[in-house]
């Protein structure tokens, strides 16, 4: 996955590290910045003496992701713009904080935190970002047409129709983003295009819901968004000691044997898969320096153990050594031979 600083700044290992411009040059270069990785846009600010704003670009294959700080500016794709670049790309940005305004052909819409404005970029469109000198955090994302797996004509339907991201699949793209955009430290340059395809897929997910429209999607972006939705639910899941396949399958109305059938190329089986994250946020809990004095059991039974004993045992299959052993292991870590007095 490649990782891009904004204007003014530097890529270092996470991708951001803010050099500065003089004041008089801040929105002038912004202005550039977007108009060299953006479709063309006017842009205008009251702030434009001493403009701070900040940008990352993270490409994952065909599919480009922004996240963003800035202060309230206006930008205007005018049709004149339009008719000069048009790069056929739906556009989605996610609002993480502050406000936003669009205006396009007759309709206006206000944007709040988990919102999500749609455009693409054969219409003309108006939007005012921010507010009063507030800031606004937001994450954008821009996908080339042919990626969204629904007729154009569906797609361009939902993209003018209200878009959340508080609930179903438009929360599972906004945890997508908001955690791809924390930290990219983890993925390889080979892992882009494949996260691309994970987020093309939640897209076309969202616009057919917001069609009530399913049918329309290819059986594998369905079933690569129903994989997404059935990992969220059980990571949500975890401390129920309930959270069996069999109430998974239940919360996303398929049968249990559909349920099997859908993780067959995963890897893991939806049991093994609610053992094995229940096993790794004990672990975490268990190394927390902060949490040393809640009884093993305790923690155990947060992550839906019910037995002690089960936990134990599932514990040290996972991980060589008991719970209490682990956790005093990370207390007092065994010094390394450089640390040692020959």
């Amino acid at each position: 996955m490649a990782v891009t600083s904004g204007p003014g700044e530097a890529s270092d290992r996470n991708g951001v590290q803010n050099r500065g411009l003089p004041p008089a040059e801040r929105f002038d270069h912004w202005r550039e910045w977007m108009g060299r990785t953006h479709a063309p846009v006017d842009l205008s600010s009251e702030y434009a003496a001493d403009y701070h704003a900040h940008q990352r670009t993270l490409q994952l294959g065909a599919m480009t992701v922004w996240p963003s700080t800035l202060q309230p500016l206006l930008s205007r794709r005018t049709a004149k713009l339009v008719r000069f670049s048009d790069p056929g790309t739906y556009n989605l940005t996610l609002v993480l904080e502050g406000t936003a305004r669009a205006r396009w052909d007759d309709r206006e819409a206000e944007y709040r935190p988990y919102d999500l404005h749609g455009q693409n970029s054969w219409r003309p469109c108006t939007v005012q970002v921010g507010r009063n000198d507030q800031i606004v955090r937001c994450v954008g994302v821009e996908i080339p047409r042919d990626l969204v797996a629904l007729p154009r004509g569906s797609a361009d339907r939902a993209i003018s129709r209200p878009l959340s991201a508080r609930e179903g699949v438009g929360a599972l793209l906004a945890g997508f983003l908001t955690r791809l955009s924390a930290d990219t430290s983890g993925y390889r340059a080979t892992d882009g295009p494949r996260l691309g395809a994970v987020l093309s897929d939640l897209v076309s997910a969202l616009f057919a819901h917001a069609l009530d429209s399913d049918r329309e999607l290819s059986p594998e972006a369905r079933r690569r968004t129903l994989i997404l939705s059935v990992r969220s639910f059980i990571g949500r899941n975890l401390h129920d000691p309930d959270l069996t396949p069999s109430l998974v399958a239940a919360a996303h109305n398929i049968s249990t044997s559909h349920l099997y059938r859908l993780f067959q190329d995963e890897n893991v089986t939806v049991g093994a898969l609610i053992r094995r994250e229940r096993l790794e946020r004990a672990r975490r809990d268990l190394a927390d320096p902060a949490q040393h004095g809640v009884p093993v059991h305790e923690i155990a039974a947060r992550w839906g153990f019910t037995h002690h004993s089960a936990f134990t045992r599932a514990f040290r299959a996972a991980h060589g050594t008991s719970p209490s052993d682990y956790r005093q292991a990370r207390r007092h870590p065994a010094p390394s031979t450089a640390d040692q007095v020959m």
